[in-house]
Formats: C-alpha cells, sequence, structure tokens
C-alpha cells in the first residue's frame, strides 16, 4: 500500500487550488459571470469545473507548498491576476453603460433609472438598453468562451508562482481604465451630436420666436428625435461595442502574456 507524507498531498492539493482561485477571482468579477443574479454557489461550481478540465493544460509547479511564505505570496498573486482581467472587460461593459448615460442627459431622459440586473444598483434606463445589448451581443459572439480560453492560457504567459504582474504590466493596466471614457465618447458621439444640432435648432427658435415656450415644447421634441437618433444609431453603437470588444481581448492577452 502506497504511503504519502503531508508535503506529496500539499503539493496535490495546490496544482489545483491555486488555478481554481485565478479562474475563480476572474468569474466574480467579470461581466456575465459576476452578475448579482448569479449565485456565488453556481460561480465556485464553476470554476472548480473549469479548473479539472484545465487542470492538464496548466504547467506543473514543483517545490512550491500551500503554507509557505512563497505558497502565500502566490495565493495573493493569483487573486490579484484574476480580479486584474475580470475587471478589464467590465470596464468595458461599463463603457456602455456611460455612453447610454450621456445620451440620456441630452434627451431628456437622465432621471429615467432602472435596476442593473449586473450589479443590483439603479442605473438609467438607456444605458441599461445598451447593456443587454451589449451583453446579447457577447454571447452570440462566444465571447465568454474567449474569455475562458485566454484566462486558462494566461497560466502558460504567467505560470502559477509567487511572481505576478511586471511593473509595466501594473501601469498598462492603471492606463486601461482610460478606455472606459473613451469607449463610451465613441458609443455616445453620434447621438450626441445628432442632439446638440437639435439643441442649436431650438436657440435659433427661441431667438426667431420668444414668445414660444420651449420648456413645455422642447422636451417631448426632443424625447422623439433622441429615440429616433437611437433607433438610427444601433448599427454605429452595435460596430463601436465590437471594436471596444475586440481591444479588450487582445489587451486580456497581452496581460496575460498569451501570444
Amino acid at each position: 500500500m502506497p504511503v504519502y507524507d503531508y508535503s506529496q498531498i500539499e503539493s496535490w492539493i495546490g496544482l489545483a487550488f491555486w488555478p481554481f482561485l485565478r479562474i475563480g477571482a476572474c468569474l466574480m468579477v467579470a461581466p456575465l459571470f459576476g452578475a448579482s443574479y448569479v449565485p456565488p454557489r453556481v460561480r465556485i461550481v464553476l470554476a472548480g469545473a473549469m479548473t479539472l478540465v484545465a487542470l492538464p493544460l496548466i504547467p506543473r509547479v514543483d517545490g512550491l507548498t500551500l503554507l509557505s511564505a512563497d505558497g502565500v505570496i502566490t495565493t495573493v498573486q493569483q487573486m490579484v491576476i484574476g480580479v486584474a482581467m475580470g475587471f478589464a472587460l467590465q470596464l468595458m461593459f461599463d463603457a456602455l453603460n456611460l455612453g447610454g448615460q450621456l445620451l440620456a442627459n441630452g434627451m431628456g431622459l437622465g432621471l429615467a433609472f432602472n435596476i442593473d440586473p449586473l450589479r443590483g444598483v439603479e442605473t438609467p434606463a438607456l444605458g441599461q438598453l445598451y447593456v443587454v445589448l451589449g451583453t446579447l451581443t457577447f454571447i452570440a459572439l462566444d465571447g465568454h468562451i474567449a474569455l475562458i480560453e485566454t484566462l486558462v492560457a494566461s497560466f502558460r504567459g504567467l505560470p502559477v508562482g509567487p511572481t505576478g504582474f511586471s511593473p509595466q504590466a501594473l501601469q498598462s493596466l492603471a492606463d486601461w481604465g482610460d478606455q472606459m471614457f473613451m469607449g463610451a465618447v465613441r458609443i455616445a458621439l453620434p447621438g450626441m451630436t445628432a442632439l446638440l444640432v437639435i439643441n442649436l435648432a431650438f436657440g435659433v427658435t427661441s431667438r426667431a420666436a420668444p414668445s414660444l415656450n420651449l420648456f413645455a415644447v422642447g422636451l417631448p421634441v426632443t424625447l422623439v428625435f433622441g429615440l429616433v437618433v437611437i433607433w438610427l444609431g444601433l448599427p454605429s453603437m452595435q460596430s463601436g461595442w465590437l471594436e471596444l470588444l475586440n481591444s479588450a481581448l487582445q489587451f486580456l492577452r497581452a496581460l496575460g502574456g498569451v501570444g
């Protein structure tokens, strides 16, 4: 009967524990997986199943134990890597929400709020519409599968160990926050331009007919034109979202050291 000592058992547990931490941390904050309507138990089970499937593809780590100093540092590093990768992709979905809020403020829907099912907080209804459309596009294009593939491939570029992100990777992750605001402007810019022309037209009308009550006429007209602009601008919003999604996946590959 084979006899196994404590160090062997500890090393075997670590082979699955550290990849489970990275995958689970990513799923906790990643879009779609980290939504408030997904129970934490489901995320844990899903992370465990993904770890078992990906375990043969993950390089083995020798000479590293759970309760050593390097093991504790490795535990923290795997959680940081997983959270960073999920958060970087989540920023692109926040860009959709922010772009919808910019349009809503320009067309008189700034006070129309709805409950965001992803976060469980109040968000502008128009931003929520963009988030739902972006999520459906993300699923239709197998974006969730691309996220899982990139996450598993990151174990080759960033193998399990006490060394995590390089200073250059941390700097690029900090700079990536700009993409949320740039993406929001890219999505909302066509509609904002059209609404600006409408507001300028109302300004000219107010000078030509000072007796016209623009507060009574302007809001319905702006709202109707705004809805038409949103309807006509859906193709441009879709193309802008695809560019953001492609750039996010490329950034995740670069962040995870995937060639």
